[in-house]
């Protein structure tokens, strides 16, 4: 037995340890908004924070996550709340299907950066690709965010 917190609720397994994240995620746990994309770490569309660092679920075992705190795009942080409004503000996902990855990348940049420039926005989105091309609009709702950020306080 495997025990796993994700998204801060702990979770038994009955998973080999070498079981890609990814799969115990979605097949085991139902949480289906981390994407398959390449199985290889190349897309990004299957990114997920383990102790707040962008981890890519494909490549990491399950051994490799116990005794850490996971989050998925599920796991609604203040940042991840905040980047979903702008996301449907700016009208960010076309096919959808590299948004849970766009949006953890975008929650680890602005976890660490509050007012990130445009060359880090793209340094920390580099590792995310975007079938549909909406890379702009993701820069502008991550400025937007920025923004909210700020009206909240």
């Amino acid at each position: 037995m495997i025990t796993l917190v994700v998204n801060k609720k702990k979770h038994n397994l009955d998973a080999s340890p070498d079981m890609p994240l990814l799969w115990a995620l979605r097949d085991t746990l139902g949480l289906t908004g981390t994407k398959y994309g390449c199985g290889v770490g190349a897309c990004g569309a299957c990114k997920i924070l383990v102790n707040d660092e962008v981890t890519y679920s494909c490549l990491t075992p399950v051994s490799a996550a116990v005794g850490k705190e996971i989050t998925t795009v599920e796991g609604a942080t203040p940042n991840l709340q905040l980047l979903q409004i702008a996301w449907i503000e700016f009208n960010v996902p076309q096919c959808g299907f590299c948004q849970p990855g766009q949006l953890i990348a975008a929650t680890s940049l602005l976890n660490s950066n509050s007012n990130p420039t445009d060359e880090e926005i793209d340094d920390a989105m580099s590792g995310n690709i975007c079938r549909c091309g909406t890379y702009q609009r993701i820069k502008k709702a991550i400025h937007h965010t920025v923004e909210l950020k700020k009206q909240q306080k």
